[in-house]
């Protein structure tokens, strides 16, 4: 059984002749997918409702007024049940992921559901009204805080999720800008149990009381009228201790707030006899310490002297359930034929069983079934939770020897959360060994980091506890600066003398040409032949002016030495002639 909801008050119908006082019920959802419904004051089962889910039922949640039942599961669907006539009236897909929480307004016409993101539906149209995100794990706690209507900005509910020690509150405002969380209450722990007093008005507190994982009860007391930047810290935090010389803590389990602001109804000690006790508590004070003499001890009697076994009686709605890890589903096949005595028939051990696992084969053919690798890592998270509680050094041994990254990065991402700091420590101690043993374990250290980063970070003494495994890589990468200087240096010099030698080697280089191509004689040099005969007959007409022009020339000498006034003019001309000379050169 995985969830509870105490429901409200069932009225029997008229056509029932005996009128009986109202009845409480009380609903469970199991592993099988099915709820169950009890009567607290028969103390019988009143109902059972099937047929709505094929996964467990993480959650269900009572309609305050009508005879509703709401129930989410794996199966990432919401169905909503009718007590009246025992089935459902209608189921719709709520998101991607399984259905984790639910919670309905005070006034019945709005749900919230959590599993990737959070979702307030309209329960009279089965629609989204609007999402919220801010959670990256799953969502276990949804409580509306207030009872005002939506549409007031006056509406707000709180959730809580795995692994995180805080608790978030949510506006939902008429603009639709409640993206983001407005308050946030801290925590020491993971909550494990809530319980509010809503308000009804802005002048009325929220009060809250919170359970955590380490057994600490937190008691808060807010006025919700807008965000709040700063996170709030408990106004009063109880603890449980025994009456020893040296104390030993008592987990607290639950606790519920009365109408008296006083008190506080505790539930302590072990899951299986609490104590159930209304304690007066002063909320002036900001830690309270109670003692109580609890015997933690369980005294459990068993008849010893046993004459008959009986077997159990299998039909055909019932289901087996075997215990593993989520999401590993071992084949199981119920036979109706009696078992045999057979004396010889022993159990395998660990060991054998490790010895028969061959980790280096690995499916690679292309007909091979595809859940061998799922199975693989299945059987490595499983053992290496095995190695880790039992401290078996043959069984780590098996399983650190492997180096595909992909097993090791799925094993990892399977373990359970309380395994994760004692792989951490044994890797550690690991490190410290051997360095072909610690490359192998740098890659779990790896993927640990990886995955369970956020886990890591939750952890208020992870100071202490990864304080060697820092100390111890800080000694380690000390040097490595300096190496990679040392490599950068030797490199360059590598590198010069390489260039240097291969300059040598080099031969000068021969200028002669290797081939020598000539064009072949065409038409057109034939043409160019036939001008050049022109340009000589040219040339000779030319020689032929030029002797011409030197007797012209004496000829007007002789005659300038004869008349001296000729000579002047022929100055003048001369003058004028090299003026014109120059404004043509000029040109």
């Amino acid at each position: 059984m995985l969830c509870f909801q105490e429901g409200p008050q069932r009225k029997k119908r008229k056509s029932e002749a005996v009128q009986e006082e109202k009845a409480d019920l009380l609903a469970m959802g199991t592993a099988a997918g099915s709820v169950l419904i009890y009567s607290t004051a028969k103390g019988a089962l009143h109902c059972t409702l099937d047929g709505g889910h094929s996964g467990g039922v993480n959650c269900v949640q009572w309609h305050p007024e009508d005879g509703l039942l709401y129930s989410g599961s794996d199966d990432t669907n919401i169905v909503e049940w009718d007590l009246q006539t025992g089935k459902a009236r209608s189921k719709w897909k709520a998101d991607r992921a399984a259905v984790t929480s639910l919670s309905v307004s005070p006034d019945g016409k709005l749900l919230l559901s959590a599993g990737q993101i959070i979702k307030m539906w309209d329960l009279d149209t089965k629609e989204v009204y609007r999402k919220f995100t801010g959670h990256s794990s799953a969502v276990t706690t949804l409580r509306f805080a207030t009872t005002r209507p939506p549409d007031s900005n006056g509406l707000y509910f709180l959730s809580g999720a795995a692994h995180e020690r805080l608790l978030s509150v949510w506006q939902v405002r008429q603009d639709g800008k409640d993206k983001n969380s407005v308050v946030s209450f801290t925590l020491t722990d993971e909550p494990q149990h809530i319980d509010l007093v809503q308000s009804n008005n802005k002048e009325e507190a929220v009060r809250l009381a919170v359970v955590c994982k380490d057994g600490q009860l937190h008691l808060f007391e807010h006025f919700l009228n807008g965000p709040c930047k700063k996170p709030l810290s408990p106004s009063c935090s109880v603890q449980m201790s025994d009456t020893k010389d040296s104390p030993v803590p008592i987990p607290l389990l639950a606790a519920a707030l009365t109408a008296d602001k006083l008190s506080v109804q505790l539930a302590y000690g072990n899951h299986l006899q609490p104590v159930m006790e209304r304690v007066e508590i002063n909320t002036a004070e900001r830690h309270i310490c109670l003692t109580r003499d609890v015997q933690t001890s369980l005294s459990l009697t068993m008849e010893t002297s046993i004459s008959k076994v009986k077997t159990p009686i299998v039909n055909n709605k019932s289901k087996v359930l075997v215990p593993g890890l989520p999401g590993h589903q071992a084949p199981v096949k119920g036979t109706s034929e009696k078992r045999k005595k057979d004396t010889d028939t022993k159990e395998i051990s660990i060991v054998e069983r490790l010895g028969e696992i061959d980790l280096s084969k690995v499916p690679s053919e292309k007909g091979a079934p595809k859940g061998t690798a799922s199975l693989q890592t299945d059987n490595f998270a499983v053992l290496l939770v095995q190695g880790l509680e039992s401290n078996d050094a043959s069984i780590l041994n098996k399983v650190f020897q492997t180096r595909k990254e992909m097993v090791i990065k799925k094993t990892v991402a399977r373990l359970p959360l309380p395994a994760v700091l004692p792989l951490v420590e044994e890797l550690t101690k690991r490190l410290q060994g051997h360095p072909f043993t610690a490359v192998l374990m740098v890659r779990w250290l790896k993927a640990v980091l990886m995955h369970h980063t956020s886990y890591l970070a939750s952890l208020p003494d992870l100071v202490t506890q990864l304080g060697v495994l820092y100390h111890m890589i800080e000694s380690r990468v000390k040097m490595f600066h300096k190496l990679t200087k040392l490599h950068g240096k030797l490199y360059l010099l590598m590198t010069q003398v390489a260039t240097s030698d291969s300059s040598n080697t080099v031969t000068e280089v021969d200028h002669t040409a290797k081939l020598v191509y000539e064009e072949e004689s065409s038409d057109e040099d034939e043409a160019s032949g036939d001008e050049a005969l022109r340009d000589d007959e040219d040339s000779d007409n030319w020689e032929e002016d030029e002797v011409l022009e030197e007797k012209m020339e004496e000829e007007q000498v002789d005659k300038e030495e004869g008349d001296p006034d000729i000579r002047r003019d022929s100055k003048e001309n001369g003058e004028e002639d090299m003026e014109h000379g120059n404004e043509s050169e000029e040109e």
